[in-house]
């Protein structure tokens, strides 16, 4: 088990990790914002449940709730570093969903409500579960302060 933690947490990269973290992180955070608060011109829980039911992801109401839960939560702990694999992997799915369910008839481009924006968090998702955390993240002052600390 705490080899798991141990793969988990630990990451060689650099503050390359941290540019890339915390712009992801806000851009999903507002958005799971907008679908569980209403916040930013969202429709909140009910429109957002009303709106996916309607797109054939039933229940609705339950969709929304781990749609946006998974991008406001999943977000905050991108820009914190904290459980940064796991997080980014939730994402992942999510965009990969939202890839293929909600965006891929709609050709490639935004302007068209294409693959292009879910596919461009998909990537950065994708690429945080392979790079971690890194050094300048709470994945690292866990490992450092609490797995190392009890080693000894």
């Amino acid at each position: 088990m705490k080899n798991l933690i141990n793969k988990t947490l630990v990451s060689n990269a650099g503050l390359e990790a941290v540019i890339l973290r915390v712009p992801i992180g806000l851009i999903l955070a507002a958005h799971g914002g907008q679908k569980l608060f209403a916040w930013f011109g969202g429709y909140g829980l009910d429109g957002t449940g009303q709106w996916m039911a309607s797109v054939g992801l039933n229940p609705g109401f339950l969709m929304a709730l781990l749609a946006g839960s998974a991008e406001f939560f999943g977000g905050a702990a991108l820009i914190m570093g904290l459980l940064t694999r796991p997080a980014a992997m939730v994402n992942a799915v999510t965009m990969l969903i939202a890839l293929f369910w909600v965006h891929w008839g709609h050709g490639f481009f935004l302007d068209t409500h294409g693959i292009e924006y879910a596919l461009a968090l998909l990537s950065a998702n994708v690429a945080l579960i392979f790079i971690g955390g890194g050094k300048y993240s709470l994945d690292a002052l866990i490992r450092t302060n609490v797995l190392e600390a009890k080693d000894e």
